[in-house]
């Protein structure tokens, strides 16, 4: 049985997105690189980060920099199965993100301490996440599902969905994204990819978060 409602599962996401108008989506391969990481992007004005789970520390980070930088709001994303979604909460995330959704997803979410955000890339996998009582979702992949030529059109039939479109998002994109009255965020990789993370680029990466948290959604 679910713990959530539409409203307060509505709210709870718009708790996080609503601090900035940009998610770093973060892929961090050294655990040593987890904290200045996050400080870099704070102290750009981007403390909502998504850390995915596409390294073997990405746990770990979360729980490293949820100790070091606590005004960091830490949520997991790649979230493919319940067992992830259990051992992010475990870890300290504070919310989850998939890059599409499962009906076993769904149930494991439904009985979760912490909100859920699905993805959808269709009309029919947007309806059946408002039918499972959604109403915020990642979508994804954004440039090559429509861009933001779809998100206007499923602005019409769906006035009640919000989305963070992710994927082939860079700066200039993010600003087209953000014009959109159903878009209150985007999520990006641009402001922190690998190779900047790697170089221990942290001046780089905090001065990118800057630009970013100037974007502002409509």
């Amino acid at each position: 049985m679910s713990q959530w409602t539409p409203d307060s599962r509505a709210d709870a996401v718009d708790a996080f997105l609503e601090h900035a108008p940009v998610l770093p989506v973060l892929a961090i391969q050294r655990l040593d690189d987890a904290v200045p990481l996050a400080r870099a992007l704070v102290a750009g004005g981007l403390p909502v980060l998504e850390v995915t789970l596409r390294g073997p520390f990405a746990l770990a980070a979360i729980a490293a920099i949820r100790s070091a930088v606590p005004e960091a709001v830490i949520g997991v994303g790649t979230v493919l199965r319940s067992t992830d979604l259990h051992a992010a909460i475990e870890a300290g995330a504070r919310f989850a993100i998939a890059p599409g959704a499962t009906e076993a997803l769904y149930a494991a979410a439904a009985g979760a301490v912490i909100p859920f955000i699905p993805a959808v890339a269709t009309a029919s996998e947007l309806m059946r996440g408002l039918e499972l009582g959604y109403r915020r979702f990642k979508f994804f992949p954004a440039r090559s599902a429509g861009g933001t030529d779809a998100l206007r059109s499923l602005a019409g039939p769906f006035p009640q969905a919000r989305f963070c479109p992710t994927g082939g998002i860079d700066a200039e994109r993010a600003a087209d994204y953000l014009k959109l009255p159903n878009v209150p965020c985007v999520g990006g990789s641009w402001i922190a990819a690998k190779p900047m993370i790697s170089a221990a680029d942290w001046r780089v990466i905090e001065s990118n978060a800057r630009r970013a948290s100037a974007l502002k959604s409509r």
